[in-house]
């Protein structure tokens, strides 16, 4: 099923400045979207017109087959909810839990059910020992993850992420996209993620899109994407550091790779197979 469905999206800024060119793009009910792209590409702006932040000057954005445009914002947040790339645009209260509790208190719940709200969506960050801690004591990973744990509360049924992991140490990294992953995979939230990162898209994402100069020229699994360093370095991207490698062993090495690991897991798992296919060809037949 198609939740969100953009169409010549065209966004203008008052300076002048033509953002989105005509981005066409459907976004599927429990799907893992990853959106890459240089600085300046366009990433942020589409992710403001998916939850109705941004206006389009034409096109359309359609969530649930009604345009965006028809809809109250209050109806929109229910939803669809956006982390932003800094925890200071987002974190407003003096402390975890009252800025949790931010949006279900505007949602005109119950006491009972706000609180179970908080401490649900703290649960899902791995934060719930944080809850009377002041927002300025947190490090910036905890800020973060807190700042998802905003928008959980709101129960939304789709999470919108610009670059979660920028500014992370590596632990930082994992436990951020090990939440993605389960809020994904084990509860059904829809996840569009903009991000530099390339490393990270490969693990999680079941579909990436590729924007340059406010328009998507790129579109598919991993796999289908992650295949020609050349074309993605023209884009200002690069191979994951394990695709990397391969093409070095298949073009300098002359491996027999047909295809370009993407994680680990994989790489390990073709080049066993390589090893063991070159260990059969210099095995004499028996003699009978």
């Amino acid at each position: 099923m198609i939740k969100i469905k953009v169409e010549n999206l065209i966004h203008k800024y008052p300076d002048g400045t033509q953002a989105l060119n005509g981005v066409n793009i459907d976004v599927v009910e429990g799907e893992f979207l990853a959106i890459l792209g240089a600085n300046g590409s366009g990433k942020t702006t589409l992710l403001k017109h998916f939850n109705g932040l941004l206006k389009p000057a034409s096109g359309s954005v359609v969530l649930d087959n009604k345009e965006l445009n028809k809809s109250k914002p209050g109806d929109i947040f229910r939803k669809v909810g956006m982390v932003f790339q800094d925890p200071n645009d987002q974190l407003i209260a003096p402390t975890v839990e009252e800025d949790v509790a931010f949006g279900p208190t505007n949602l005109n719940l119950s006491y009972d059910e706000i609180v179970s709200r908080v401490n649900n969506a703290l649960e899902l960050v791995k934060m719930k020992e944080f809850a009377k801690k002041a927002i300025h004591a947190l490090s910036y990973g905890q800020s973060k993850r807190i700042c998802i744990a905003g928008i959980l509360a709101m129960k939304p049924e789709i999470l919108i992420l610009d670059e979660p992991t920028s500014g992370l140490d590596p632990e930082g990294v994992k436990i951020v996209m090990k939440i993605l992953n389960e809020l994904n995979k084990k509860h059904g939230i829809t996840i569009i993620l903009a991000t530099n990162s390339v490393d990270l898209v490969p693990v999680l994402a079941d579909r990436v899109a590729i924007m340059d100069k406010g328009i998507i020229v790129q579109e598919g699994t991993p796999e289908d994407v992650f295949t020609d360093s050349r074309k993605l370095e023209g884009l200002m991207l690069e191979l994951p550091q394990i695709a990397q490698l391969m093409e070095v062993l298949r073009d300098k090495e002359k491996f027999p790779i047909n295809s370009l690991s993407l994680t680990i897991g994989q790489a390990r798992q073709d080049l066993s197979q390589l090893i063991r296919l070159e260990d059969n060809a210099f095995v004499s037949p028996e003699i009978s």
